[in-house]
C-alpha cells in the first residue's frame, strides 16, 4: 500500500548548475553567435567584393579586345569568324573570363565558346554599345547567369563591332566558396581561442565562487544580511587601505557612528584615539577593552590574509553592564573583606579583653573595649549623618574598614551632606558606585604609595555634598599628585600608575561623569597630592 504523500519522503532537488558553469554556457553561446554573425558578414562582403573584381576583371578584358588593331582588321577582312575565333580563346584562356563574344553592330556573333552559337544573335542588351558606351550587366545567356560587360569596337571614329566579355555566376560563387574554406578555418580558431578564454576566466571564477550557483549565492547573501542584523555583537570589515567595508547594526550602536559609514577611513570615524590604533594595528587585537563616548567595549580583530593582507575583522561586544557589575562586585568584595577584617579586629579585642579580666584589670578592659566602639561609632554616625543616601553610606562605609585595614586613614569632610531622596533618577546606583568607588580605590593606591617615602601616616579625604542643584563629590589624597604634563592623559583608557591593572578606572569615572552630563577635574591638593572634583546636574525626577 502506497504511503500518503503527506508521508513520503521529499525528493531531493536537483543541484542547479554553477553561476560559473551558467556564465561559462552563456558566453559560449554568444562567443559562437558573434563568430558566426562574422563570419557571415565577411562572407556576404567577399561575394560582394567578388563580383565587383569580376565586373572590373570583365571591363579590363573587354577593352582591351576592342582596343586590339588586330580586332578591327579581322572585322575588315572577308571572314571574321576565322581570325577572331582562335584569338578570342587564347584571350577567354588567359584571362579566366568565361566568355569573349565578338560581335557585329547589330549583335550577330562572330566568336563564343560554344561554336554551335555562332552566327546567332547575342542574347543580352547590346542598345549602350550601339550608342559607342561601356555598360555591364547581369544576364542569363547560353553559358548561365553572368556578369558581363558590353563595349563598342571602333575603326576611324566608326563602329564596326561590339565585344561582350563575361564571368559566370557560377565561377564567381566557386571562387567565393575557395575563401569560405578558409573563413571558416578562421572562424574555427576563433571560437577556440574564445572557448578557451572563457573557460579559463570561468574556472577562475568558479573558484572564487566556490562552484555555487546563482541562487545559492542569492540566498547565501540574504542569509548574511539577515545574520548581521541579526547578532548583537559588532562586526566591522576593514580592506586593505583601513577603509569600512562593511558594518553591521550592533557595532554602528556600540561604536555611535552614524547610518551610513561604509567606505570610510577607520582615521575619519572619530573614534577615541586607544580604539582607532586597535583598528589600524597590523597585528591581532585580542580581548582588548577600549572606552568609547558611552560604552566600554570588547574588541578583537583578525587580519584576513589570502597571500597579501586584505583587510581586517573586527568584532565589538558591550562590555557596559559587565564592567558596572564587576565594579559592583569589587565593591562588595571589599565590603566582605572588611567585615572579615572586622570581625578579625574585633575576636583580637575580645581576646584582649578577657585577657584583661583574667588579670583582675577589669577597668582598664572597659576603657579599651569602650574607646575602640567610640572610634567606630563615631566614623558611623558621621557618615549616616553626613550622607543619607543610602548607596553612598554603605560605600564610604565599607571603603573606611578597607582603608583603615590597609593603613590608610580616610575621613569624610564636615560639609558633607547629601540628604536622601535630592538624587534624580537619571543617576542610578551603579554610577555612583562607579564613580566614588574608583576615585577612593586610586586615592587609597596613591596614598599607599606616597606614604613610602615619608613618615606620616596615609590619609584620604573625601567630600560628599548637594550643592547649587549639583552634587559635588571631591577626593582628596596624601600621595604624590600627578605630574601636570600627562594631566590631559589621566582620563585616558590604559593610564595607570599601579604595576598591574589595564587602567579603566579614571576612564570609566570620566565617561560615566560625561554620560549624566556632568565634569571631572584634577588639581593638585594642599598637601601635595590629587584632588578629583565630580559636578553632576541634580536634575529629572528624584529618586524614591
Amino acid at each position: 500500500m502506497p504511503l500518503p504523500n503527506r508521508f513520503r519522503r521529499p525528493r531531493p532537488r536537483r543541484r542547479a548548475r554553477s553561476l560559473a558553469g551558467q556564465l561559462f554556457a552563456m558566453q559560449v553561446v554568444i562567443v559562437a553567435m558573434v563568430v558566426s554573425g562574422i563570419a557571415v558578414l565577411v562572407y556576404v562582403n567577399a561575394a560582394e567584393r567578388a563580383e565587383d573584381a569580376a565586373k572590373d576583371r570583365v571591363t579590363a578584358a573587354a577593352r582591351a579586345v576592342a582596343d586590339a588593331p588586330s580586332v578591327a582588321a579581322a572585322i575588315r577582312g572577308e571572314d571574321p569568324t576565322a581570325a577572331l575565333q582562335p584569338y578570342a580563346e587564347q584571350v577567354r584562356r588567359d584571362t579566366g573570363v568565361s566568355f569573349i563574344t565578338i560581335m557585329s553592330p547589330d549583335g550577330i556573333r562572330w566568336t563564343h565558346p560554344d561554336t554551335q552559337q555562332i552566327g546567332l544573335p547575342f542574347l543580352g542588351h547590346i542598345e549602350g554599345a550601339q550608342r559607342g558606351g561601356t555598360f555591364t550587366e547581369t544576364y542569363t545567356g547560353t553559358l548561365g547567369a553572368s556578369v558581363r560587360v558590353v563595349t563598342p569596337v571602333r575603326d576611324d571614329g566608326r563602329i564596326v563591332g561590339l565585344v561582350s566579355v563575361g564571368i559566370t555566376l557560377e565561377a564567381i560563387t566557386d571562387q567565393v566558396r575557395d575563401q569560405l574554406a578558409v573563413l571558416i578555418g578562421i572562424a574555427a580558431a576563433a571560437l577556440a581561442v574564445g572557448g578557451l578564454g572563457t573557460y579559463l576566466a570561468n574556472a577562475r571564477l568558479r573558484r572564487h565562487t566556490h562552484g555555487m550557483a546563482a541562487d545559492e549565492l542569492s540566498r547565501m547573501y540574504d542569509y548574511h544580511q539577515a545574520t548581521l542584523h541579526a547578532v548583537r555583537e559588532g562586526l566591522i570589515l576593514l580592506d586593505a587601505d583601513r577603509r569600512v567595508a562593511l558594518c553591521n547594526d550592533a557595532a554602528r550602536e556600540l561604536l555611535g557612528l552614524p547610518g551610513d559609514v561604509v567606505g570610510s577611513y577607520v582615521a575619519d570615524l572619530g573614534l577615541p584615539a586607544s580604539l582607532t590604533g586597535a583598528l589600524l594595528a597590523a597585528e591581532p587585537r585580542v580581548d582588548e577593552v577600549h572606552l568609547t563616548a558611552e560604552r566600554v567595549v570588547v574588541v578583537n580583530t583578525s587580519p584576513v590574509r589570502g597571500g597579501e593582507r586584505r583587510g581586517t575583522v573586527v568584532t565589538l561586544r558591550d562590555h557596559t553592564d559587565l564592567q558596572s557589575l564587576t565594579g559592583e562586585l569589587d565593591s562588595v568584595r571589599g565590603f566582605a573583606e572588611a567585615l572579615r577584617s572586622q570581625a578579625h579586629e574585633a575576636s583580637n579585642r575580645l581576646h584582649a579583653v578577657v585577657s584583661l579580666i583574667e588579670l583582675g584589670r577589669t577597668q582598664e578592659a572597659v576603657e579599651f573595649a569602650t574607646a575602640e566602639l567610640r572610634l567606630a561609632q563615631a566614623l558611623t554616625d558621621r557618615v549616616v549623618a553626613a550622607v543619607a543616601e543610602p548607596v553612598l553610606a554603605a560605600l564610604l562605609l565599607g571603603k573606611a574598614a578597607e582603608a583603615n585595614e590597609r593603613g590608610v586613614e580616610l575621613t569624610v569632610t564636615e560639609d558633607s551632606r547629601i540628604d536622601d531622596g535630592v538624587l534624580p533618577a537619571s543617576l542610578t546606583s551603579r554610577d555612583l558606585v562607579t564613580l566614588l568607588g574608583n576615585l577612593v580605590d586610586n586615592a587609597l593606591d596613591a596614598a599607599i604609595e606616597g606614604a613610602a617615602q615619608t613618615t606620616a601616616r596615609p590619609h584620604v579625604e573625601v567630600t560628599a555634598r548637594t550643592d547649587d542643584g549639583e552634587l559635588l563629590l571631591r577626593v582628596t589624597d596624601s600621595g604624590r599628585g600627578v605630574d601636570p604634563a600627562v594631566v590631559r592623559e589621566v582620563f585616558l583608557r590604559g593610564w595607570t600608575t599601579k604595576s598591574h591593572g589595564h587602567g579603566l578606572g579614571l576612564a570609566l569615572v570620566e565617561q560615566t561623569a560625561r554620560r549624566a552630563g556632568g565634569t571631572v577635574d584634577l588639581d593638585r591638593a594642599v598637601g601635595g597630592g590629587a584632588s578629583f572634583t565630580v559636578r553632576l546636574p541634580l536634575r529629572g525626577e528624584v529618586r524614591t
